[in-house]
């Protein structure tokens, strides 16, 4: 099996377990979960150097989930990963449990930071990133973003600071899925062309469809590239993607499936139970 084929595997199931999380914990924002869903996948199957025995090491890769509302996602893939157990999932959202619908320092393995107040997330990276190069170590940060989240003067206050001091061990990627809580992204601010605006700020900058794995899987073995510059991915996705119902449909932001909806994805999915 080619890794591209491997990814797209993995992230069908990921998919399957958001929409369950989703269900069963009576958690919104399913929609801008699923839109991110191929970029963690591909990032912790493909690149990210963390050992899940070792989810502290400090060489180990950051990766920091900025859309923190999104973390259903992040939390099934490293469930999948083993860095927690995989039965621990049913208690998402669930009073007391370890995996909130935000999530917290420490939580469980793997989570670097809290996350979900908008516009932190590429700071806090930029300080890692930049306490390697202090520290003369070798790991990389990878902070994925919303597009909604570019909205915020902070986002671009990290966006001129990093090329300053060269950064080139800091990957951001925009979840770019057109959508914010109410309205079109456009309709709110004029992101476009953010492509040229990341590439204006110093930035290394690169623009892919966000469900196309061997475009995904191409972007990432370039970030390596020591160049003095930080990367910036622009990813094109679909909000809700992989259930047809759900696709585009900012409706799901805060709706939560129902038992007939969830019956229709089971028959998308192939789910016999």
């Amino acid at each position: 099996m080619t890794r591209a084929l491997e990814v797209s595997e993995i992230s069908k199931t990921i998919r399957y377990q958001v929409i369950q999380m989703s269900k069963n914990g009576r958690a919104p924002h399913l929609g801008s979960s699923l839109s991110c869903v191929d970029l963690i996948v591909a990032a912790y199957h493909a690149f990210l150097r963390i050992n899940p025995t070792i989810p502290a090491d400090p060489l180990r890769d950051r990766f920091i989930l900025s859309k923190g509302h999104a973390v259903s996602t992040l939390y099934a893939m490293l469930a999948y990963k083993k860095f927690f157990p995989m039965k621990d999932l049913k208690s998402f959202n669930s009073d007391g449990s370890n995996l909130p619908e935000h999530p917290t320092p420490g939580c469980v393995p793997g989570i670097e930071m809290a996350t979900g107040s908008l516009g932190h997330g590429l700071s806090v990276g930029i300080g890692m990133a930049l306490a390697a190069r202090i520290l003369k170590q070798s790991y990389r940060v990878m902070v994925l973003l919303s597009d909604g989240e570019c909205n915020e003067g902070s986002v671009w206050e990290a966006a001129m600071f990093s090329p300053s001091k060269k950064l080139d061990n800091l990957i951001a990627i925009v979840d770019f899925n057109k959508w914010q809580a109410t309205e079109r992204s456009e309709e709110v601010m004029a992101l476009s062309p953010l492509k040229d605006k990341w590439s204006a700020f110093g930035w290394e900058t690169y623009e892919i469809d966000g469900h196309n794995i061997d475009e995904i899987l191409d972007v990432y073995a370039k970030l390596a590239n020591e160049n003095g510059k930080p990367k910036a991915i622009i990813a094109h996705t679909v909000k809700g993607k992989g259930v047809s119902f759900m696709e585009d449909d900012n409706n799901w932001h805060y709706r939560i499936p129902n038992d007939d909806e969830f019956e229709k994805v089971k028959l998308e999915f192939g789910i016999i139970e």
